[in-house]
């Protein structure tokens, strides 16, 4: 099997681009007819940027696990979809097949359909990396549930403001997850997470620690003793449910300049097409390879490049459920070595922590499979990319640095393995159906290159965010309002003479901390919520391994607390707000901010203090009390 759509030249790159741009209604509608459809489309595409209303393939009807499993069963039923390595390197791994993915999946789908579940409910995943949160996953799409995925390290607060943002009734969770030398309590953060909710019927629980764990008769029921249940044996089919192409598929919550999270939502076919049409193109993946994407099914990353994106194409994917450093800094290598892999694609934060141990976790791994490097998550600093390249790449395998978001569904800009022309540091050239401009803070197109502005996209793309759930002028303040008839990316990037995009960081009020967003207003309302704050105020500064830390400014209703005490305190509150992500790495204990007559905030001074710039700060007269910069320049040289 080949994939007829897959770029094998630069001529055919700039050929197909302009074709995307130009027609993309009919470039997208070739590419969809290689799919399984229940019934074609009316209409390709239907869009405009300011309500916003994006509407691809409409009319058109079709299950995305048949697109995924079904449509391979009789050509590649017994090659391997997922191979999933555990936690510790001592366990049996485990290899699934396309056949017994789609048995594992419908019996899924009956134990759903059998616990109540309906097309259109939202069912929220708290898993760890196993291949039943994967099982979960396709089930829930292939009866038309909207699944939600949260990740394993959010805290029971933040899962408590998702369930009810999405109006959850339905929960799977396991036991307790591994991470590394951790045992992860997920059944009792999710009990924690319940307290006081009144709309989840029915929690499902998997067995993978064996950790004593509390079940509340008549919500809460063992995953193993519902699929037997299920009695479905292998020669039994369950049904997919027809879906629109413009159905929810999947709810992601993703952090925002405002406290509270909001709820990305993508549709069946766009998300579909791109997450398939993006895997092929930029891994440049063929038949039989083994992908090995490194990143938790509860990011977007996940989402479409651990599974949709692989399975769709019908490639072996494999699911790690540890860390890269656990039992030893020469884990990820060690999969490699074992299963012979060909795609590798991972986080800059993973590979600069691995820099940190030197080349001995190296010794005696053979790396030599791997045809292609992959990065994403932040833009990869230089010394990374070629560390990357030359000790696991050995200087033969091209990498591809891909810029994209949880908004965007998929890759939107990145080099194409091999084919396209990589360059350290820059994302390079977008995609076909991807229009980047540049503009500046009045809206302004910045026309030509050697050029730096804010990165907008001109044009939908089939995975374009739709809406974000029950919120819909929030998705159009957030993206489509700065800039008139342009999703607003809220990064700054420059393009270079050739025309290669590099992305030079947030330009909003979000952090980008190794590789996931953090609004910095919800890090704040965490801060404050310590009945010993009044006020607070977070910026990024430059980190070694993250590449953006968490700076807090704090000021403290009694100044004669402990500091360090009080430190830890007000970190053990973010935990429990949000989770471990979103702990700030310094604190600053002040006894006032820089702050306009207004009353606003000045974080750019704040920023620039966090990132050791001190003596060029700008015109600060128009504060309040200028003299508080002054304090806060002085005390940063003791955090």
């Amino acid at each position: 099997m080949m994939y007829p759509y897959q770029i094998n030249t630069i001529e055919q790159y700039y050929q197909d681009y302009k074709h995307s741009i130009e027609e993309p209604e009919l470039f997208w509608a070739n590419i969809a007819n290689h799919f399984l459809w229940h019934k074609k489309w009316d209409e390709v595409l239907e869009w405009n940027f300011t309500e916003p209303r994006v509407e691809w393939f409409k009319g058109a009807r079709l299950n995305i696990t048949e697109n995924c499993i079904d449509r391979h069963l009789d050509s590649i039923g017994n090659q391997p979809a997922i191979i999933w390595e555990p936690n510790d390197p001592q366990d049996s791994s485990r290899i699934i097949t396309y056949n017994q993915l789609y048995n594992q999946v419908c019996r899924v789908s009956q134990v759903l359909t059998n616990l109540g579940v309906k097309k259109g409910d939202r069912v929220c995943i708290y898993m760890g990396m196993v291949p039943e949160l994967a099982f979960a996953v396709l089930a829930c799409a292939r009866i038309g549930a909207i699944h939600s995925v949260i990740f394993g390290g959010f805290s029971a607060q933040s899962i408590a403001d998702r369930l009810a943002d999405a109006q959850a009734e339905f929960i799977i969770t396991c036991d307790g997850a591994y991470r590394g030398a951790k045992d992860i309590p997920l059944k009792s953060v999710i009990d924690d997470a319940l307290t006081g909710n009144t709309t989840v019927k029915k929690v499902l629980v998997y067995t993978r620690t064996r950790i004593p764990v509390s079940m509340i008769n008549g919500r809460d029921v063992w995953w193993e003793d519902e699929m037997e249940h299920a009695e479905l044996n292998n020669a039994v089919h369950f049904q997919a449910t027809s879906m629109d192409a413009e159905d929810p598929l999947f709810i992601l919550y993703t952090s925002g300049s405002t406290g509270k999270p909001k709820g990305v939502v993508h549709t069946q076919a766009g998300y579909m097409l791109w997450a398939n049409y993006t895997f092929i193109n930029v891994f440049q993946y063929k038949p039989g390879q083994i992908h090995f994407c490194t990143a938790d099914i509860g990011w977007i990353t996940g989402h479409s490049y651990v599974l949709y994106g692989p399975l769709s194409a019908g490639a072996t994917t494999v699911m790690f459920e540890g860390v890269p450093t656990w039992p030893d800094a020469g884990r990820f290598w060690d999969i490699v070595d074992k299963y012979n892999v060909n795609i590798l694609y991972t986080a800059p934060t993973a590979i600069r922590s691995l820099m940190g141990f030197g080349l001995a976790p190296l010794q005696g791994k053979d790396l030599s499979s791997l045809n292609v490097l992959g990065s994403v998550g932040e833009p990869i600093n230089i010394e990374a990319w070629q560390w990357f390249n030359k000790n696991i790449g050995k200087g033969n395998c091209p990498i591809v640095d891909t810029w994209w978001q949880t908004e965007t569904g998929g890759i939107m800009i990145s080099n194409l393995a091999g084919v396209t022309p990589h360059k350290p540091a820059y994302a390079t050239l977008p995609l076909p159906g991807v229009l980047p401009v540049l503009v500046d803070e009045q809206g302004k197109e910045l026309q030509g290159n050697s050029v730096n502005g804010n990165l907008c996209i001109k044009q939908s793309w089939p995975a374009t965010i739709r809406t974000t759930y029950r919120d819909h002028e929030r998705c159009r303040t957030n993206y489509f309002a700065a800039y008139p008839n342009k999703y607003f990316t809220g990064d700054g990037a420059m393009r270079d003479e050739l025309g290669n995009y590099r992305i030079t960081g947030r330009v909003d009020d979000v952090l980008n901390v190794s590789g996931h967003r953090i609004g910095t207003a919800e890090v704040e309302n965490a801060i404050n919520m310590h009945s010993g704050v009044v006020e607070s105020a977070v910026v990024g500064y430059p980190h070694d391994i993250k590449g953006q830390g968490i700076y807090a400014y704090v000021i403290l209703e009694d100044k004669g607390h402990e500091a360090e005490l009080m430190r830890q305190n007000i970190i053990q509150t973010v935990v429990r707000i949000i989770g471990p992500i979103a702990k700030p790495d310094k604190i600053q204990f002040v006894s006032g901010l820089p702050k306009t007559r207004s009353g606003k905030i000045m974080r750019r001074i704040l920023r620039k203090i966090a990132e050791g710039e001190t003596s060029n700060l700008g015109d600060t007269t128009t504060l309040l009390d200028p003299g508080v910069v002054d304090e806060i320049k002085d005390g940063a040289k003791l955090v």
